[in-house]
């Protein structure tokens, strides 16, 4: 029973927020296949992610310390890169040559749910498998579903906005996708830069305040889109 109330502790706020973010499209929904997909791909793509932070820890020596700078490399190079490229290369290369992505708002929608299923694999890692203590491994969840989901859907809608302009303006396709990519990874890792700082008390504060900007961003991006995709829909009306 313990074991089953952490599983959806990992799994359900990741999936409450594609099903909100899949709900926003009013106007063309993108196939639940599609959704499936890009969940399922997320969640695959935490091993690869892994694997590269571990390379970066065992073989390159970088990690988190007292030097803000061995800190700061490991936050941005390490960690953020290594996952959201992972993101990316799906999003970048099998779901923005579909044909299902027609439209900016597609970006969003499709990055999210890559985003989430990543989120909800990070969480059983953390929950699940790494955390013996029921009461322990509850409160890593809870706090998790309020901090590092959202992070993840933040950082998400930065990329999928700008993937979005990407499919509707090829003629600056490379540059925007980059762009995207580029801006995911300074958010993931400014957020961890400050986790990883935890020696420094004072400096926590600041990994609220990045997710709270990123969060905002993020919706603001989001309606840019969602008003970009009524306004079309309108004119073919």
């Amino acid at each position: 029973m313990n074991l089953i109330l952490l599983l959806i502790l990992s799994v359900v706020p990741a999936i409450f927020i594609v099903a909100y973010f899949y709900m926003l499209d009013r106007y063309e929904r993108e196939p639940i296949r599609m959704i499936v997909l890009c969940f399922v791909f997320g969640a695959i793509s935490t091993y690869p992610a892994l694997k590269m932070e571990e390379f970066g820890i065992l073989d390159l020596y970088i990690t988190a310390s007292a030097d803000p700078l061995m800190t700061f490399t490991f936050a941005f190079l390490i960690v953020a890169f290594s996952e959201e490229l992972m993101k990316f290369i799906f999003l970048r290369y099998y779901i923005f040559t579909k044909s299902d992505f027609n439209e900016p708002l597609d970006g969003i929608v499709y990055s999210v749910c890559i985003s989430m299923g990543f989120a909800a694999m990070e969480n059983v890692l953390h929950i699940v498998i790494r955390t013996e203590d029921f009461k322990e491994a509850l409160a890593i969840g809870y706090s998790r579903t309020l901090t590092a989901v959202p992070a993840h859907a933040a950082f998400a809608m930065a990329m999928g906005y700008f993937a979005g302009l990407a499919k509707v303006q090829p003629q600056r396709e490379s540059l925007l996708l980059l762009t995207g990519f580029a801006l995911a990874v300074i958010l993931h890792g400014l957020y961890d830069f400050f986790i990883f700082l935890e020696w420094i008390n004072s400096l926590t504060i600041y990994t609220f305040i990045t997710l709270i900007l990123a969060l905002i961003s993020g919706k603001y991006l989001t309606l840019k889109h969602v008003q970009s995709s009524s306004m079309s829909n309108k004119k073919e009306n």
